[in-house]
Order: C-alpha cells, then sequence, then structure tokens
C-alpha cells in the first residue's frame, strides 16, 4: 500500500466507511449480537459474537467494492467512493484483508468449533464476491452465510451444542431470501453490467416472488417446526406473513415486493431472537 493510499484512508474514513455496505453490516451484526444476548451467551460471548461478525462483514463489504469498481465507475455511482475516486484501490483492499485477518482469532474466540463455522460463512461470501454472483449458483453463498450464522452463537455456549436442523433451515432460507430482495433495486443495472444471478435471470417479477415466498418458508419453519404449540404469537406471525407475501405475487411489479420482503425479514428475524436458548 503506498503512502498516498494510506493517506487517503486515515483522512477520508467516512469514505472508507461507505465503501463497506454500512447498513447491511450494521444489521447483520445487530442481528448476531442480538441472537447471542437471546441464546444466553452473556455480555462478553455477546460482544465476541458481534466483533467477530462486524469484521467479517466490513471485510466482505469492503471486498465486494473492490471487485465492483470498474462496474461501478462505468455505471457512474456517485454513492461509491472508489467509483468516484474518493478513495484508492489500495486503501479498500488493505482495510478488507486485514479486517478478514482480525475476524479469524475474533472468531475462535467463541470456540474451534463456533469459528471455523462463522469462517466459512465469511469465505462463502468472499465466494460470492469473487465470481459466484454472477453465477445461476448466486443463491449458494447466502445459505451458507446466513445457515451457519446461529451456529456461531450456539457452539460457543458450554458444551458446544449444535443449533438445531429447522434453526438452520429457517437461517438458510432468510438469508437466500434477503439475496432476492436486495438484489431488486438495483436488478436493471446488474443486467447491463453483465451480471446474471439467479435473480437476474428471473427477472424483476420472478425474483420478486422468489424473496417473498423464501422468507414466508423461514416464517413458516420457525412457527410450525418447534416443538409445542405454535401459539397466538407464532398464529399471529402467520397472518402478518401472508399479509405481506400475497399481494406481493399478485402486484410482481413495482416496489411492492421488495417492501414485502423487507417487513417479511424482520418478522423472520423477531421468530429468531423470540426462540432464544430453544434454538439448540
Amino acid at each position: 500500500m503506498s503512502n498516498e493510499s494510506a493517506a487517503a484512508a486515515v483522512l477520508r474514513p467516512g469514505a472508507l466507511l461507505r465503501a463497506c455496505h454500512p447498513a447491511p453490516a450494521a444489521a447483520v451484526t445487530l442481528f448476531a449480537t442480538a441472537l447471542a444476548v437471546s441464546c444466553g451467551r452473556g455480555v462478553p460471548g455477546s460482544v465476541s459474537v458481534g466483533a467477530a461478525v462486524a469484521a467479517g462483514q466490513l471485510s466482505v463489504g469492503w471486498s465486494n467494492d473492490l471487485v465492483d469498481r470498474c462496474r461501478d465507475r462505468d455505471a457512474r455511482r456517485r454513492d461509491k467512493p472508489l467509483a468516484t475516486g474518493e478513495l484508492d484501490a489500495a486503501a479498500v483492499r488493505t482495510a478488507a484483508l486485514t479486517a478478514l485477518v482480525v475476524c479469524v482469532p475474533l472468531s475462535l474466540a467463541s470456540g474451534p468449533a463456533a469459528g471455523a463455522a462463522h469462517l466459512a460463512g465469511v469465505a462463502a461470501a468472499w465466494a460470492y464476491n469473487l465470481g459466484l454472483k454472477r453465477t445461476v449458483l448466486s443463491w449458494a453463498p447466502y445459505a451458507l452465510a446466513f445457515g451457519l450464522l446461529p451456529a456461531l452463537v450456539t457452539l460457543g455456549l458450554p458444551g458446544a451444542p449444535r443449533p438445531y436442523p429447522w434453526v438452520v433451515l429457517a437461517a438458510g432460507l432468510l438469508g437466500v431470501g434477503a439475496h432476492f430482495a436486495n438484489v431488486l433495486p438495483d436488478l436493471d443495472d446488474d443486467l447491463a453490467a453483465g451480471v446474471r444471478g439467479l435473480p437476474q435471470r428471473l427477472g424483476r417479477a420472478g425474483a420478486g416472488a422468489a424473496a417473498a415466498v423464501l422468507l414466508a418458508a423461514a416464517s413458516a419453519v420457525l412457527v410450525v417446526a418447534p416443538p409445542g404449540p405454535a401459539g397466538a404469537a407464532g398464529r399471529g406471525a402467520l397472518a402478518a406473513t401472508a399479509l405481506l407475501v400475497l399481494p406481493a405475487l399478485l402486484l410482481p411489479r413495482g416496489r411492492w415486493p421488495f417492501l414485502a420482503a423487507l417487513g417479511v425479514a424482520a418478522i423472520d428475524v423477531a421468530l429468531l431472537l423470540a426462540r432464544g436458548s430453544a434454538l439448540a
């Protein structure tokens, strides 16, 4: 990294932060931390989980902007510091690799099994950035990374209990549904740039419907799969999910599928957090 690149990173911390996709990174970090709290990891364990996930998310966000910098420049993306020249590629590369290196001991602080699970998820996210996003398998890294996230939490508990299969399935469905929903706002730009992941191949209507169905399936798993009756809260969650998903399927164009997906994703996250110690 050149002295000029290092100075650019130091003098423009706001630009470096914008380059890491802060909103999704913060959302995933807060979700993982809250899941750790609900599972009984305590303050030190929950902070450890949050720090590990934050480091992984930073590395993934910076690597994504680094890989896409030429495409973003051609698309004249004014919200991308690398595309505008506000940041140097060497500075972002160093930030991404530093976050990745830091992620390793932070992940292993929860134990070798938990750490390995999280690092496998981070590796899947990097694989997405490095090429899988342009293929029909674009969904697979999301399924793996989100599906393994509960393992980081539960395997760090005393006795290292594995998360129940239904927890892994629900988290994976949530991740894949989030992938389809996340693509919707930029789908046309992606197609123009030659990015043809599975959502882009399905088109706007197909991707929106898939996002809604996948996230609704996650809701159903979280309500039906655990032992015991669903209860009023579970039935209410399914009813709310149906009210969001049905209009998205009937009106597949416009912004409703994206907004519905966000709403159902919030329901899924709430259901996961409500299960707490019952996840393993």
